[in-house]
């Protein structure tokens, strides 16, 4: 972090600051003064004078765009002021209105996210919601002491206040719960609330600083300070946020951690400002100084290669092999960075530089609509940009691939875990329901399958694609908010694809970039699931594919950056950055899987000596219905059972039932009756039924098809004799009495229809023999 002084222009302590574009900040003292500061000229103008008896406390302009879209009121602000008034004031000066609000001071003012309210928080301890126009319209709290702060929460449906040391949320409805809680020693000064991560802020009179989750659980406390903590701010984009106290500013983590400690000679800072852009941070300082800093030293890793922006405008490229440096020189100032897949996406105010790590030299470079963008996401074909109007594919030749939409999609709000990107796939996390998950394809921006989306049981927390394979085949991990993990797939195909859980207590998620390995750390475990997808393959299976190690080398609550080949880089609850890696030969099977090299995947599992291995090519045979290598795996693991059930499915005449089979084994048992029904072996979808000693269907199947009424009947007779006990079901008292058993005659049936399946299959492999030699 990079701090500038400007001196000198107000007389008497700064207490508020707000910036109406990425350089140009207002700010208000009790010297009755606004002035306009304009950081690309270096001037600074009197906006306006303000009447005598006006002392200024909070200052928050109304806001710029929702949507994408621009306000009309986008020129204003309120200012809240000793005198228990309000006043709403335009750009050039001129205050439109003043409104009696409080006895006492104002002590803050906000507008929601679209500007259609306001709310003000007096010293008489009352909390007040306005229209826009500054009409009152309802008083939501009353309490006893001064409410200091107070801040909308995401989707400006709850508020959060103080009281005293207490932290409250409540929501605006009045049948919904308030949520209090303890949360310093010391009065609380100041709070805030990102509306993209959904972390609460606090600072107050006992010198610390604390991050909250919404449900008012503590992640973060930080040690005690030399003085109390007069102000709090996230950045725009939720990564990170900004703490003030007596000549003290810093830079933090979202996670709580500290990035940079700064020491100005400024008094108290009363009042943190970030600029849209996220790039600047303005305070409000006792000594009547306004301080700006500027975000430097950020860095980006990927492979050999780590990038750090140096200054504003200039990065610095390093090949950690060969210590080659290349310096990029951009002509604006850098605001978002990614690098991953062998690119490096840079975004200024005005433009987007794509790099490619093979050529540092020459940029592809094309103009952005609207210069704050939020976010990156790169997949290895193509990237991803949101900015405040909406969310674009790009390919790295820098050619607008697609624009996904959905209905009150809300861009300002995304976030690393609410959307993902593969090479075919786009998830977004909605947040008015946050069990929705919408599913796009990334070349069309079409809604995926039939355009319904993802409907998880719970709200989802993060949500992660897998990076390889077909699109045919891609899936999707959640993390819900009771910290399980799921696997599902992401094209549906008509029927209700199953959402299958696979871990529990899971923090933190990352998918290998090379191959479709998940990571993660559950509860003190690290764990890896070498073949997650071996969850709709062989679910008893699934435990012995994954490979698990202590994680307290990690410390508490660690995140996952990213996992690229064998590594794993873990950021700890302290910043620092540790590095696990992971064996390469589970990404080796993967790929041998993929090409279908089953011999070398053998050799592969031999040379390992590692049932984790051969647990995983078991899954991955069966699931491309390899049964010989299957056949090998099993007996390896010691799934006798298994093995012969895959004999078995080498023994039946025709193609079709094999699938069956195999879907069988898989324990998809409806999509095992119609392919058997489709191939017109009706006699076959009824065994499996009476097999798996599903009645009533193999019964239902029985009837609709006019056959083997009787030999449902012989075998569910003998089922009942064999466990001693009376027909009770009524359809097959039913039947029973017009229908003769005759096992003699059944087993011919049965010879019969074995036999027509073999002639069948054979004039079937007769054909296709034929059709070539044509």
């Amino acid at each position: 972090m990079c701090v500038l002084f400007n001196n000198g222009t107000h007389k008497e302590l700064v207490s508020c600051v707000g910036w109406t574009t990425a350089d140009e900040l207002y700010s208000c003292s009790e010297d009755h003064q606004v002035f306009k500061w304009n950081l690309l000229t270096n001037e600074t103008t009197l906006a306006v004078k303000l009447h005598d008896d006006i002392f200024p406390i909070d200052l928050h302009w109304f806001p710029k765009t929702v949507g994408g879209k621009k306000q009309a009121l986008a020129e204003t602000f309120v200012l809240t002021s000793t005198d228990g008034k309000f006043h709403l004031a335009s750009k050039m000066g001129r205050i439109e209105k003043s409104v009696e609000a409080h006895r006492g001071a104002v002590l803050a003012g906000r507008w929601n996210y679209d500007g259609t309210a306001l709310i003000t928080a007096g010293e008489d301890g009352q909390l007040k919601i306005w229209s826009k126009s500054g009409m009152l319209r309802s008083t939501l709290a009353q309490q006893a002491s001064p409410v200091y702060s107070v801040a909308w929460g995401p989707d400006c449906d709850r508020i959060l206040y103080t009281s005293g040391k207490q932290l409250v949320v409540k929501p605006l409805q009045p049948s919904g719960r308030v949520l209090q809680w303890k949360a310093h020693d010391g009065v609380i000064l100041k709070v805030d609330w990102s509306s993209v991560n959904d972390l609460i802020l606090s600072g107050g009179e006992d010198c610390k600083y604390k991050v909250w989750d919404s449900y008012g659980r503590l992640l973060y406390t930080s040690s005690s300070h030399d003085y109390p903590v007069t102000s709090v701010a996230w950045a725009p984009d939720g990564e990170l946020f900004a703490v003030g106290s007596f000549n003290t500013l810093r830079l933090c983590d979202k996670t709580g951690w500290s990035y940079a400690l700064e020491k100005p000679n400024t008094g108290s800072v009363f009042s943190l400002a970030w600029s849209a852009d996220g790039t600047q941070l303005a305070g409000a300082c006792g000594n009547g100084q306004v301080i700006f800093a500027h975000v430097v030293e950020q860095r980006w890793e990927w492979k050999s290669f780590e990038v750090t922006l140096t200054k504003r405008r200039t990065m610095q490229v390093r090949n950690v092999v060969n210590d080659a440096v290349d310096v990029l020189e951009f002509r604006d100032r850098v605001i978002k960075a990614s690098l991953s897949h062998g690119h490096l996406v840079v975004t200024t105010s005005l433009q987007c530089y794509v790099y490619s790590a093979k050529n540092w030299n020459t940029p592809l470079i094309f103009d952005l609509k609207e210069g704050s963008v939020s976010l990156i996401l790169q997949a290895e074909r193509h990237f991803l940009l949101v900015d405040g109007s909406g969310l674009y594919v790009y390919s790295y030749e820098g050619r607008l691939v697609s624009t996904p939409k959905f209905p009150g999609m809300r861009t300002d709000i995304m976030n690393t875990q609410t959307v993902s990107l593969s090479n075919d796939t786009v998830a977004i996390r909605d947040k008015t329901d946050e069990k929705v998950i919408f599913l796009f394809e990334a070349l069309t921006g079409k809604a995926l399958g039939d355009g319904k989306p993802l409907t998880h049981k719970m709200e989802v927390t993060e949500i992660a694609l897998d990076q390889c394979g077909t699109g045919s085949d891609r899936k999707i991990a959640l993390i819900d908010k009771n910290r399980d993990l799921y696997l599902t797939s992401v094209r549906r195909f008509g029927r209700e694809q199953k959402i299958n859980k696979i871990g529990t207590m899971v923090h933190t998620m990352a998918w290998n970039d090379s191959a479709n390995i998940l990571c993660g750390i559950q509860d003190v475990q690290f764990t890896v699931w070498y073949y997650p997808n071996a969850v709709f393959v062989d679910r008893d299976l699934l435990p012995k594919t994954m490979f698990m190690k202590d994680a307290s080398e990690f410390s508490r609550a660690p995140h996952i950056l990213n996992y690229v080949g064998t590594q794993v880089t873990v950021r700890r609850a302290d910043g620092s950055l540790v590095c696990s890696s992971v064996v390469p030969y589970p990404t080796l099977l993967h790929e041998y899987a993929g090409s279908a090299r089953w011999d070398d995947a053998l050799r592969l599992c031999r040379f390992a000596k590692d049932q984790t291995l051969w647990a995983c090519l078991a899954a991955m045979a069966m699931a491309n219905r390899e049964l010989t290598t299957a056949e090998v795996a099993y007996a390896t693991i010691g799934e006798v059972d298994k093995v012969q059930y895959i004999n078995s499915i080498k023994d039946l005449p025709s193609k079709e039932s094999s699938l069956a089979h195999m879907l069988l084994f898989s324990g998809h048992v409806q999509e095992a009756e119609s392919t058997l029904l489709q191939a017109g072996l009706v006699y076959q979808a009824i065994q499996v039924h009476i097999n798996l000693y599903n009645w009533d269907r193999a019964l239902e199947l029985a009837v609709k098809h006019k056959t083997h009424v009787d030999t449902v009947l012989a075998h569910r007779q003998k089922f009942l004799q064999d466990f001693s006990k009376k027909e009770t079901n009524k359809r097959f008292l039913q039947y029973s009495e017009g229908v003769e058993v005759d096992w003699e005659k059944i087993q011919a049936k049965i010879e019969m229809e074995l036999a027509n399946e073999r002639e069948r299959a054979a004039t079937a492999s007769v054909r296709s023999s034929v059709a070539p030699r044509r």
